[in-house]
């Protein structure tokens, strides 16, 4: 059934549906917005949220909020979206919302356009029964999340702090749901530390190896080392650091010649149980004791941070077990988020999105039959958290 069909399934009608095409259709590859933040904010004002556009450097953002109490309940995700890859190889355009087979086809699909649409309405579904509610309700978006991430969330965050604007709860809406709706939720992330490594050899001929010295031979037996350390065994949330290497290069095309230095890049997922200290550390008494000749830039692109049992996680779980049935898992694994910016500012955050198993591929897509039931288990943490009593 194509997008043009006039016999698409009732489900095709629906408000977070018609909303999730209407931000498919803009072509928001990061860090452009295409006009996603505009839609949305349009429909926050009519109800009742009072909108600031943010913009820093070439990237759009947007905080809005509706009410003046605490606590203060803050959706939090991005609009802008990665590259479409080959176009020739979608079976329909990648900006050209599509339906086929119970399936809403389009880049941002999952990652993560429903996840906003289902915001919004789930948002004025809840002000139109509860036009009084108590506490506040806020949405916090970036244009920059699939990118470098230097002048998105983080740099809103540090706007927020510096008005003193208390977050008190925080979902972000990354697709976190693996083979169904709510099956899992992400409510802490690894960090993240990467290493560029410079060993320092001489150059020669290769038949000449006494002329020369091959940093490639001296280095190797220092990254199996590194490759094997047991840095941590993680704790009950987090899965045990690891280390990866995620590129080599060396020499100069030639097979004849010896390279005069070897460029190595790795990275850490890091558990809370170790420390970016203890982990450079670690590695630099490595490559001390294999008597290398190096230079090492370290860059830390996150923190950990874990959101433990409390008001939010059993206001999400319950959420998910009264609309779906479904006993959410608890995860910390995957990539990071900007989730980690926010929680430096917010105690509370977690993640909860739609099915990700074709976020960043080609045909990106997400089941229909699911974006009115996420907008209707967000409603549910709103009421949850701003109306228990």
């Amino acid at each position: 059934m194509s997008d043009t069909d006039p016999q698409k399934s009732p489900a095709a009608h629906t408000p977070t549906v018609e909303l999730t095409r209407q931000l498919i259709a803009r072509q928001s590859v990061t860090p452009d917005d295409g006009g996603c933040q505009a839609i949305l904010a349009e429909r926050l004002r009519a109800a009742g949220f009072t909108t600031t556009p943010l913009r820093f450097g070439d990237v759009d953002n947007l905080w809005a909020r509706r009410g003046t109490a605490q606590p203060v309940v803050c959706f939090a995700g991005h609009t802008d979206v990665v590259p479409t890859g080959p176009l020739e190889k979608w079976d329909s355009p990648p900006f050209v919302p599509t339906e086929r087979d119970g399936l809403l086809y389009g880049r941002g699909a999952a990652d993560m356009k429903s996840s906003l649409a289902a915001f919004v309405t789930a948002i004025e579904a809840f002000v139109r029964e509860h036009p009084d509610h108590p506490g506040s309700i806020a949405l916090l978006l970036t244009s920059d999340e699939e990118g470098v991430a230097t002048d998105g969330t983080v740099r809103v965050v540090e706007w927020l702090r510096q008005r003193e604007e208390t977050l008190n709860y925080c979902i972000v809406g990354e697709p976190t749901s693996t083979t169904r709706l709510g099956d899992v939720i992400k409510n802490g992330r690894r960090g993240s530390l990467s290493g560029n490594l410079t060993v320092r050899g001489i150059q020669g001929h290769i038949a000449y190896p006494h002329l020369a010295h091959n940093p490639v031979h001296e280095a190797v037996p220092a990254l199996a080392e590194l490759a094997t350390v047991v840095w941590d065994e993680g704790d009950e949330y987090f899965p045990p650091t690891s280390f990866q290497i995620s590129n080599i290069r060396a020499g100069t095309g030639a097979t004849n010649v010896i390279p005069g230095e070897l460029h190595v890049q790795f990275n850490f997922r890091f558990s809370p149980e170790s420390s970016v200290d203890s982990l450079k550390q670690g590695v630099h008494a490595i490559l001390d004791r294999h008597g290398l000749d190096y230079g090492l830039e370290w860059s830390l692109s996150g923190m950990p941070f874990l959101t433990r049992r409390g008001h939010l996680v059993n206001a999400v779980t319950d959420a998910i077990r009264d609309e779906t049935g479904c006993v959410a898992e608890l995860s910390t694994t995957g990539g990071t988020s900007d989730g980690r910016f926010i929680a430096t500012w917010c105690d509370e955050v977690i993640e909860l999105g739609p099915v990700n198993a074709t976020i960043h591929k080609l045909n990106e897509h997400v089941q229909i039959a699911d974006l009115e039931p996420l907008a209707r288990i967000y409603r549910g943490v709103l009421s949850r958290l701003l109306l228990a009593s």
